[in-house]
């Protein structure tokens, strides 16, 4: 039997958010991040559960597989396996794990068909191949990249630094599927205790990450950071990152910041001494930041004369700083793709495959992110009737979901809300989301006492029919994937002030009937209730776990948490009388979920 479809795999290997994407035909057929399987936030090491989901969403094998393409960003793929095989790095290869990869035939593969790239280079077709351009310019800005030795693409001979120098920043033109690089800004390596040289590295993302690590005690949490920012006094640091003629400089952190968050220190985050001290430093390096990528943006603007930027990278992920870049670059649009850092890496690698490797053209636009499985009416019926579960939920098909759920969260109900595919990047965008009522100030510390837990200075997002975005918030322009910062209007302010921040901005997603219909129903039929046609929309999880994917992951959140009413596709899950006295259990042991709800996979 004829072969029917081309599959490329696309894979982001061993660090931080593992991941895969899987082409058809050159359009992604399903993607997905290790941690929604495993359950471990952010998940490292070795990337089979990735592949066989993908394998097992399409119904194929890896012999259907024409080509696949890796990235890992600490070193090439190839030697990163060779020192793998002889050394013990449990952060990146666990001993759980070391077995099942030497069995795997992808692992320090030598076939033809199983090929690597650099990190930037990844970036750069995860932000153009799937833009909806013909032609622009890219700016990708991350914490820390390959090295410069192992960079695949030529860039400026004037762009000098020494082998061992690290991408920070780099700058493309594309035209079709032509990308060319016009810039590269470097790291070079810093001294540091043993392996924290990146901590100390002279680069924008990196600035970034050794604040959050300051303040936060981890270097992922720059969306905290961003969110801290509007909390802090101006200019109460000294500049952290200064720009001056296109050349960027970033001072040496110093003692005089010797407030650092230590995570064993007795006493909560939020009571510490040091609060208006990092509430300041969160201040600076944000409008640092601002500052520099605006005026890397103008820049880019005038050297190339682009009139259409996408991003990429870590940073991409500050949707403060895209809202000015937006406003203020002097770019007619800007798009920045939906799972901007790491996770995306697997669809610059698939492009990479598709575009540079097999030379075809370029034909799919990412016009939403629910690129996850599928699961069928059969496994949502199965989580619902659990002899345990029956016990204490009642679960109803309803003809107009819609409706019925309008009219709950139009009662302050706070809803998980599941549906389709999961979205592919770290943002809810409406299937795998909590959803509220923005009208009660309240909402905000109703949704962190009964399910969120987070620090209380942290916003939430609105979700907005499309059509009515620009008379609510400031700035034309659609927002699809959460990754753009607006004003509120003042006329709005007091009508939804659940998703209101304290510098009056929401971080907006605009819901369009074409891309998620039954979103767009629940808007419609909200607003004909309330005259309101905005929701507030946080991710279905709760803190320090990573965003629900299975019908059976949505149940056990529910379960053990003050999550009013679940809905999953057309069926409303409430909880009984009985739920009360299941609940306890559940606080007291450890595996309470799985024991409640057993296997339902």
């Amino acid at each position: 039997m004829a072969k029917q479809h081309n599959y490329i795999l696309g894979l982001n290997t061993y660090d931080h958010d593992v991941s895969a994407c899987l082409l058809r035909d050159g359009e992604i057929a399903v993607g997905i991040a290790k941690e929604r399987i495993t359950r471990e936030k952010h998940a490292s090491g070795f990337y089979k559960e990735a592949i066989d989901y993908c394998l097992s969403a399409e119904g194929i094998t890896r012999d259907d597989i024409d080509l696949v393409v890796r990235n890992c960003y600490i070193l090439p793929v190839p030697e990163m396996e060779e020192r793998l095989a002889y050394q013990d790095m449990p952060g990146f290869l666990p001993e759980y794990e070391r077995a099942e990869a030497a069995a795997h035939p992808w692992y320090r593969a030598s076939s033809d068909k199983v090929v690597t790239i650099s990190h930037h280079l990844a970036h750069a077709y995860s932000a153009f191949a799937v833009s909806p351009f013909d032609e622009g310019a890219i700016m990708i800005v991350d914490g820390v990249g390959s090295y410069r030795s192992d960079v695949m693409e030529p860039f400026p001979a004037s762009d000098i630094a020494t082998p061992l120098a690290r991408e920070s920043e780099s700058y493309y033109t594309f035209n079709g599927t032509q990308l060319d690089c016009v810039k590269k800004v470097w790291m070079e390596p810093d001294r540091g205790f043993f392996s924290d040289e990146f901590y100390n590295m002279p680069g924008l993302g990196a600035l970034y990450s050794r604040a959050s690590t300051y303040i936060f005690g981890d270097w992922n949490k720059c969306g905290e950071l961003m969110g801290l920012a509007p909390y802090g006094r101006r200019d109460q640091v000294k500049p952290l990152l200064q720009i001056e003629d296109n050349v960027l400089s970033v001072p040496r952190w110093t003692a005089e910041l010797n407030q650092p968050y230590v995570v064993d220190r007795p006493g909560k985050w939020e009571a510490s001494p040091s609060m208006r001290h990092w509430e300041d430093l969160a201040w600076r390096v944000q409008d640092d930041t601002e500052k520099v990528l605006l005026a890397r943006a103008r820049w880019l603007r005038e050297t190339t004369g682009a009139k259409n930027l996408v991003i990429a990278g870590g940073v991409a992920l500050n949707c403060v700083a895209n809202g000015r870049l937006a406003r203020e670059a002097g770019f007619d649009n800007v798009w920045i793709q939906p799972a901007a850092g790491d996770d995306g890496i697997a669809i610059g690698c698939a492009y990479y495959g598709l575009h540079a490797l097999q030379g075809k053209p370029r034909s799919f636009e990412m016009k939403h992110s629910y690129i996850g499985k599928t699961y069928p009416d059969a496994e949502i019926e199965a989580a619902t009737k659990r002899v345990m579960v029956r016990a204490q939920t009642e679960a109803v098909r309803h003809d107009d979901i819609c409706a019925v759920t309008a009219q709950l969260l139009a009662e302050q109900k706070v809803i998980g809300w599941f549906q389709g595919g999961s979205e592919f990047g770290p943002r809810a965008l409406g299937n795998r989301s909590l959803i509220a009522d923005p009208r009660r100030p309240e909402m905000k510390d109703i949704l962190n006492s009964r399910v969120k837990h987070r620090q209380p200075f942290r916003p939430f997002a609105p979700i907005v029919l499309e059509e009515r975005a620009d008379e609510i918030f400031e700035g034309k322009g659609d927002s699809p994937f959460m990754l753009m910062a607006k004003s509120v209007r003042p006329e709005w302010r007091d009508k939804i002030p659940a998703i209101v921040h304290v510098d009056g901005t929401a971080r907006i997603q605009t819901v369009a009937e074409a891309t998620n219909p039954k979103l767009y129903r629940l808007l419609k039929a909200f607003e004909a209730l309330t005259g309101v046609p905005v929701l507030v929309n946080t991710s279905f999880n709760v803190k320090g776990e990573p965003i629900v994917e299975t019908p059976r992951d949505a149940m056990i959140c529910f379960l053990t948490t003050g999550i009013d009413h679940l809905v999953l596709h057309d069926t409303l899950v409430s909880k009984t009388k009985a739920h009360r006295f299941v609940a306890p259990v559940v606080k007291v042991y450890m595996d309470a979920a799985t024991m409640v709800l057993g296997n339902l996979k």
